[in-house]
């Protein structure tokens, strides 16, 4: 029996034990321990049961196709917007109108079609070394193409979603061509070979093997708790122009939800003001509702404009990106 089939057939069994209406059942490719305290607040203040089934984001959407309307799972939630935008390509979530989730999440942080919503932010922005770089001499995603970078730059592996939705959202602001020649000029410029994540990257800028490379805000965040002596900053990217890269960690009902109800009652519940803080500071993440204030430690980092495009360009835009980075050569 191949493995969909396996996976169909405990689906089914599971689906055919007794189904508490009171229950929701929550596919997680977040880290176990980022969802786990928002799960036990939420079971304490409403009583309901939330059951928890962790994996990455692959396996989770490969096991919903197997499973079908058989499956257990009410709610989907991962990261990155291109992860969410193919779940809902692949046909494994439903439109949801929830008037509470259009108030408290911008337009541009959730689906058109209410398939998915942000429940934090996460900004992709440009890091420098504090010892060899000058804030004045950086400026945008784009400026990192410069001749001036050469043999400066650093960059995570282009096999990562976070990467390949920052150049979707590229092509979504500047066109094929454009985005081309800067992937050209950031594969010219590099210092070494690409790294396989962001906490060794910035590592490599703070030990002075490349002076500037791009991370997602929370990789930097942790780092720097750690050791707060690193010589390493952060720039707010295109502040001059369209804002900076912003994606999310978000959710959406699947299809086949047995507690579709209970699964829109916890997503609103996440998109509170009572929740947004647990959610967004657990992984030093920014509120996507605009009424809650991020943590001290991440509002320290200063205000910045965020590109307002939909996310939703992050996956839609995904195959034109990856196909233009290995064009270029960018690993």
């Amino acid at each position: 029996m191949n493995k969909s089939l396996i996976l169909a057939a405990i689906a089914a069994a599971f689906a055919g034990s007794a189904y508490a209406a009171d229950e929701v059942v929550v596919y997680s490719a977040r880290g176990e321990q980022l969802i786990k305290p928002l799960i036990d607040a939420y079971q304490k203040e409403s009583g309901v049961t939330v059951k928890l089934v962790s994996d990455k984001e692959g396996p989770l959407m490969e096991r919903l196709r197997a499973e079908g309307s058989n499956t257990p799972a009410d709610l989907l939630l991962t990261v990155d917007a291109g992860n969410l935008w193919q779940a809902e390509n692949l046909g494994l979530l439903k439109p949801v109108k929830s008037k509470v989730l259009d108030a408290n999440i911008p337009a541009h942080l959730r689906d058109p079609k209410g398939e998915w919503f942000g429940l934090s932010i996460r900004a992709r922005t440009l890091f420098y070394n504090t010892q060899k770089v000058k804030p004045a001499e950086l400026s945008s995603y784009e400026d990192l193409a410069d001749p001036k970078w050469k043999g400066k730059l650093c960059l995570r592996t282009s096999k990562k979603v976070y990467n390949q939705s920052l150049v979707a959202m590229l092509i979504a602001n500047d066109g094929p061509v454009k985005t081309e020649r800067v992937l050209k000029g950031w594969v010219a410029n590099l210092a070494t070979p690409v790294f396989g994540d962001d906490t060794k990257m910035l590592e490599a800028i703070a030990a002075g093997q490349c002076d500037v490379g791009i991370a997602n805000t929370y990789y930097y965040g942790r780092l720097m708790e750690k050791n707060p002596k690193l010589p390493v900053g952060i720039f707010w990217a295109n502040q001059a122009d369209k804002g900076t890269h912003v994606n999310i960690s978000g959710a959406g009902v699947t299809k086949y939800a047995k507690n579709e109800a209970g699964a829109v009652k916890f997503l609103e519940w996440l998109s509170s003001e009572k929740a947004q803080n647990l959610f967004a500071d657990v992984n030093m993440e920014f509120p996507v509702n605009p009424k809650v204030k991020p943590d001290p430690k991440v509002a320290a980092w200063g205000n910045f404009k965020h590109n307002l495009i939909n996310v939703s360009n992050a996956g839609s835009r995904q195959k034109d990106a990856v196909m233009l980075m290995d064009r270029v050569g960018y690993k």
